[in-house]
């Protein structure tokens, strides 16, 4: 056991200094955020902090990244968790500064991504009085946040402190917001070395789900479903990233020959060039793996929760799959939406690490290999594709020669859009985290400070944000922070001139009525802003002869950079399957095969976005 003196065992320190010092114990090695009055304690704090410890090269022990806005500061705090899993951690002022980070908030929720938020807050005497920048936070935050604590006990600072890393990250990943009045934070007492809130109830049930094993029984219990299947199928989701079961996953699917296919936010879990992955399902996903879904007997979840853009019409989800199995941490996810025939709660890594053991000791000899060439021919026969011989720019065109110069090893995240779904269908992802989108919220804006946020976690990754004109508006101000920073961000922004979604769904369901949509008259110059905003290597294309020069000049280029490329502004995300419906009606347009006949059923317009 370490005996090492703690730096501020039995000192008298301000509650500030103690959130600082908790900050650094626990692994922290980058801070986001924007100062203003009632947190300007902590960031005095931070700065002290930084002039006693320093790195050997001279640089800041918790360097503070500064956004333009608060918003931004908690994308990059997130970009920062998923390409990193360790929690983002965003510092705020009061009243706009934390309610400008509702957002960042739900999206982290929505997406089970760890995070901490530390606000300040009028002084507790001022509480409830209307108070200049005062904001009811604990309101606010208490619904859209994994949890939200109100400090008004000096007493109990630390211990919240760090107890709320413990809530970010155990279980299901999440935000957790700390609100921290100013006298709280000005208060002066000796610093606690190790408190913790007593949190038994919590602890007890996710230290009961953490630490359940699949037994032996629940083994056979599995094998017996699959010794009765000829055509069973693994589902993964994001789930499957924070419980980092890639390398288990790939060995249970190599040694039974199973087929996997991922969500959105399951992207990476197994390489997207993996012999036994069929890419995306769902909404856009690619039509081989929707295929795969309607094909399948034996249907296995694993971390995933059969949301409306997977499963749009559930009871015609997966209709000829005999068996459904879950593997999860989060028990509300169990029989939500699909009905299971066999789950499992706990350690899912642990759970198909056994799994795959329990099949090499007994000898089972289970091989789906007649199934999984089966899915390989689909793979095929039914691949994604589009108009290779346009004048026009194509997006897909564009990703597949970012693969080609990326090898799929880049960190690539998204705003949300048209952009969005093309990335996840063409970009190669070689292994987890790689792939750092807005999923659940679908939040524009989220893309160009996420990959700040992700360059901070992987200093040395090739990280390239893939935006829309609609989506990097959002957040176009932190085109400085990369900058100032003097982050090599790479920045690609596939210009169709509006919001190219809200388009596509005009043109299929609303008579072509482009309202509010058609962005081609807007005056917004993104080659001088970004330049503006200190980027050195800025370029626009806008035919095709220009494009492999340009590419290779961004990917290779030392610094932030950025990529203006004028796409087809009719181009289209297809596949599509139109909300609430089966997969039968899956739309593939002229380029891709479609073993149903296209449905031309017209969807109600008021269906869900």
């Amino acid at each position: 056991m370490s005996t090492k003196k703690h730096p501020l065992s039995n000192q008298s320190v301000s509650g500030a200094d103690k959130i600082v010092q908790i900050l650094a114990d626990q692994g922290v090695d980058t801070l986001f955020g924007y100062s203003g009055g009632a947190i300007l304690p902590v960031f005095d704090a931070v700065f002290r902090f930084n002039q006693i410890n320093k790195h050997l090269d001279g640089s800041d022990a918790l360097p503070m990244v500064v956004p333009a806005n608060e918003q931004g500061a908690g994308f990059m705090a997130s970009g920062y968790a998923r390409a990193s899993g360790k929690p983002g951690v965003v510092i705020v002022t009061s009243g706009p500064g934390a309610t400008n980070c509702v957002t960042p908030i739900r999206d982290a929720m929505a997406d089970s991504i760890p995070m901490i938020i530390i606000s300040g807050q009028v002084s507790t005497g001022a509480i409830g009085t209307d108070a200049f920048q005062e904001a009811p936070v604990n309101s606010l935050m208490g619904s859209i946040a994994k949890h939200v604590f109100l400090i008004t006990d000096p007493e109990k600072l630390e211990a919240t402190v760090r107890t709320a890393f413990f809530i970010a990250s155990s279980g299901r990943p999440g935000p957790v917001v700390i609100d921290i009045p100013k006298d709280i934070q000005n208060h002066v007492s000796l610093f606690e070395e190790d408190s913790l809130l007593d949190l038994s109830g919590y602890k007890d049930r996710i230290e009961k789900i953490s630490k359940n094993k699949i037994s032996e029984a629940q083994c056979s219990e599995f094998y017996d479903i699959l010794k009765d299947s000829k055509k069973p199928l693994i589902y993964a989701g994001g789930g499957s990233i924070h419980a980092n079961i890639s390398e288990e996953l790939k060995a249970l699917c190599e040694n039974l020959n199973i087929p996997i296919v991922t969500t959105l936010m399951g992207i990476g879990i197994i390489s997207t060039e993996h012999k036994n992955c069929l890419n995306m399902l769902g909404m856009h996903g690619t039509a081989y793996a929707n295929y795969a879904i309607d094909d399948c007997d034996v249907l296995i979840a694993v971390g995933s929760r059969f949301d409306d853009r997977v499963a749009g019409d559930p009871p015609e989800f997966a209709p000829k799959a005999k068996k459904i199995i879950h593997f999860d941490i989060d028990p509300s996810e169990i029989n939500k939406v699909k009905g299971v025939d066999f789950y499992f709660l706990g350690d899912i890594k642990q759970a198909i690490a056994d799994l795959d053991q329990y099949h090499n000791e007994h000898n089972l000899g289970l091989d789906f290999s007649a199934w999984l060439k089966e899915c390989q021919d689909n793979k095929n026969k039914y691949a994604m594709n589009y108009d290779r011989n346009s004048s026009l720019i194509q997006p897909y065109a564009v990703i597949e020669k970012i693969n080609a110069l990326t090898k799929g090893n880049a960190i690539i995240s998204t705003g949300v859009g048209q952009h969005q779904m093309w990335a996840a269908q063409y970009a190669s992802f070689h292994r987890p985290r790689l792939w750092l989108t807005s999923g659940s919220m679908g939040t524009m804006g989220f893309g160009l400070p996420a990959a700040i946020g992700a360059q901070f976690a992987r200093p040395d990754a090739l990280v390239i944000d893939i935006d829309g004109d609609g989506s990097i508006r959002m957040n176009i101000g932190e085109l400085e922070t990369a900058s100032s920073y003097n982050l090599p961000i790479k920045i690609l922004l596939l210009n169709n001139l509006g919001d190219g979604m809200v388009m596509q769904w005009q043109r299929m369901f609303y008579q072509s009525r482009m309202s509010a949509s058609d962005k081609s008259l807007r005056k917004k110059d993104f080659i001088k802003t970004a330049q503006a905003d200190g980027f050195d290597l800025a370029l626009r294309v806008t035919e095709n002869k220009e494009l492999d020069s340009a590419l290779k000049q961004f990917i290779e280029h030392k610094g932030p950079a950025f990529l203006e490329v004028l796409i087809d502004p009719e181009a289209s995300v297809l596949p599509m399957v139109p909300p609430g419906q089966s997969y039968k009606h899956m739309v593939t347009g002229d380029f891709i095969p479609n073993r149903y006949k296209e449905s031309d059923k017209e969807v109600n317009s008021s269906a869900m976005f």
